[in-house]
């Protein structure tokens, strides 16, 4: 992933302003990179437009090979990456079983069955205790960790998180830490937050982004 001088808006005002970055994905395991963000509208923008469900207003973007500036090239990188928010809504009653399959739909032709792909992600994230749980009835830490699962079933090679690790006690940021450390052995992940120290833990490098340009932190 390369983004060269790239703007993003969100509503009226500018998320990022003439921001370079690269993420790439060693040819074993992956790259783990992490944003720092002043305020959580800025990490949804940054998701919205490396996940193809928005364009970089100005400048160079390319996703997994694929020209951000096109339709074409963000509906391919669409089918590439896994995304997971803090804010998301589950539908009522939905278990967090549900939500993981729900989310396999996006397998390919020729792999396992969703069933199969969801089994497998529980069980890496120690979610199998809580697969029949409705996700509003479940801890704060297991929803984002089953949020997790549900953007890593498929197997992307990309995986975007905005604002999963925020606000949380060290005790779960730690097992979500090891979470998306031990995902990043197979996809290349970034993370969009507001806590450096989390960050800091999760990522190999972390950006800040400061009045919509990102330096090093």
């Amino acid at each position: 992933m390369l983004a060269a001088g790239i703007g993003v808006r969100r509503g009226r005002s500018w998320a990022i302003r003439a921001a370079s970055f690269r993420l790439s994905q060693p040819e074993h395991g992956g790259a783990t990179l992490g944003i720092q963000i002043g305020q959580p509208a800025q990490a949804a923008a940054i998701t919205d437009v490396l996940s193809g469900l928005a364009r970089p207003a100005y400048g160079e973007l390319r996703v997994l090979g694929h020209d951000m500036a096109t339709g074409r090239g963000r509906a391919a990188v669409r089918r590439r990456v896994g995304v997971a928010r803090r804010t998301a809504r589950p539908l009522p009653a939905m278990r967090i079983r549900g939500l993981v399959e729900h989310a396999a739909r996006l397998a390919g032709p020729g792999r396992p069955d969703r069933s199969a792909l969801a089994a497998a992600v529980l069980d890496r994230l120690a979610l199998m205790p809580w697969a029949e749980v409705p996700l509003r009835a479940a801890p704060d830490a297991v929803a984002r960790r089953a949020r997790l699962a549900a953007a890593a079933v498929h197997q992307p090679e990309l995986i975007l998180l905005d604002g999963l690790l925020d606000g949380l006690q060290s005790r779960d940021a730690a097992a979500l830490t090891a979470a998306i450390r031990d995902l990043g052995r197979d996809s290349a992940i970034l993370v969009a937050g507001c806590d450096g120290t989390a960050l800091e833990l999760a990522c190999d490098e972390v950006l800040v982004l400061t009045d919509g340009i990102l330096v090093s932190a």
